[in-house]
């Protein structure tokens, strides 16, 4: 996730397969719990949640409420569409533990109604993507999967899988 640009990609090597805009948190980046900032550094999505739903469907304490969301239903709200990436951080002290944790901090990468605010500085925390952007992104990335966020592209790869 690159920050600066409001832009996830997914990249094997030096090459990017897939990439869409995104939208991180209105309060900027940092990793301390209620801070409503996206969590910087390495994590891996740790749960996948949502395959098989509808794009729109509205989920809720990560569960389908069994409606999908139209337009009648504003572009106000921070709707969680489609899919869930939840991420776990992967360097403790920085965004794994106490009150760094990213797991417990419940940050996703999900889709979003506010289209209009994609590549801007939006979210409460979380990585907002498209309803479609999100479910072919999650078609592409299995549980465990490292995951960077930061203003540049990482210096160094990540650290090992969480035990």
């Amino acid at each position: 996730m690159d920050a600066r640009r409001q832009r996830v990609e997914l990249r094997c090597g030096g090459t990017t397969l897939w990439w869409g805009p995104a939208s991180t948190a209105r309060a900027g980046l940092g990793e301390v719990r209620d801070s409503a900032c996206t969590p910087r550094g390495w994590h891996e999505v740790r749960a996948r949640i949502g395959a098989g739903l509808p794009a729109t469907a509205i989920l809720r304490g990560r569960r389908w409420t069994g409606r999908c969301w139209s337009a009648a239903d504003g572009t106000d709200a921070d709707w969680i569409l489609g899919r869930i990436l939840w991420l776990s951080g992967l360097e403790p002290g920085r965004n794994r533990g106490g009150v760094v944790d990213t797991f417990r901090r419940y940050i996703y990468l999900h889709g979003t109604a506010q289209r209009q605010k994609l590549g801007t500085a939006a979210s409460a925390g979380c990585v907002r993507l498209a309803p479609e952007d999100i479910c072919a992104l999650f078609d592409l990335c299995p549980a465990g999967l490292p995951v960077y966020i930061g203003l540049a592209p990482p210096s160094s790869p990540p650290p090992p899988r969480r035990t």
